[in-house]
């Protein structure tokens, strides 16, 4: 960086004005990344808005329903829009393929309860991909932001010591002001470091309630396509015990 005969000239203005290529690069790096993480928010952040708000709608409209007729009128009205419809849409169509005379078999199933379980298993799994889809960006740029930074400000600072040495000045003013500036790079890489961090522990947070009650909600529906009706806010740890609860509601 070139030598400045008064400090009060430097900041981001002047960075901008007389950094070379590399450190005009780490601050374009440091812009993107921003721009990146800050619209992965917005659209997790609806994202998690949207689909909160149909859970509780279809849920709602789950529990007015008495029996499984009523909980397939729910589907011819409207296909399901959100997680929790789309693993019990995943459920029901698993017993349809079973009850389905025509399907083709490789091999012939011990236990039909195993296939269902399946199908909500990977329903379940399915939308806990879909939740978390885009999130690892927030958590790179929460990583690497600040060694970006940091880069921007060692060569920035290895620049202001060239200066300064083909100078021949070493004063405190002529080396406080172009190391200053330099260190406006790790508060850039910083700046864009943090809300990403925080926005990712945040969603991670939000995706492992949801990821629980799609369990829970995975462990009703099973109950509800074995005994055709379905259970009053029971609680089953996985979904084996949920198979052992219906057996002994069906027998």
């Amino acid at each position: 960086m070139p030598q400045v005969s008064s400090t009060s000239s430097l900041g981001l203005g002047h960075l901008l004005a007389q950094g070379d290529a590399i450190c005009l690069f780490a601050l374009a790096v440091l812009v993107l990344m921003s721009a990146a993480s800050w619209f992965q928010i917005a659209v997790k952040a609806w994202q998690q808005w949207r689909v909160r708000k149909a859970g509780r709608r279809f849920l709602d409209a789950l529990e007015a329903a008495r029996d499984y007729r009523e909980v397939e009128n729910l589907f011819a009205r409207k296909p399901p829009e959100d997680p929790f419809g789309r693993v019990l849409a995943q459920g029901m169509e698993a017993c349809l393929l079973l009850r389905s005379l025509s399907a083709r078999r490789g091999f012939e199933m011990v236990s039909p309860d195993d296939f269902i379980n399946a199908a909500l298993e990977r329903s379940v799994a399915r939308e806990e991909y879909a939740l978390e889809k885009g999130i690892s960006i927030l958590a790179s740029v929460g990583a690497t932001a600040p060694f970006v930074g940091l880069f921007g400000t060692v060569w920035g600072i290895y620049h202001a010591l060239l200066s300064i040495g083909s100078s021949g000045q070493a004063s405190l003013d002529q080396v406080a002001g172009p190391v200053g500036e330099a260190l406006i790079m790790t508060a850039c890489g910083l700046a864009v470091a943090i809300p990403a961090v925080l926005a990712y522990n945040a969603f991670i947070r939000a995706n492992r309630d949801l990821s629980g009650r799609m369990e829970h909600h995975a462990h009703r529906v099973f109950v509800l396509l074995a005994i055709g009706n379905l259970p009053e806010n029971h609680h089953v740890v996985s979904l084996s015990e949920a198979r052992e609860d219906a057996k002994g509601k069906a027998g």
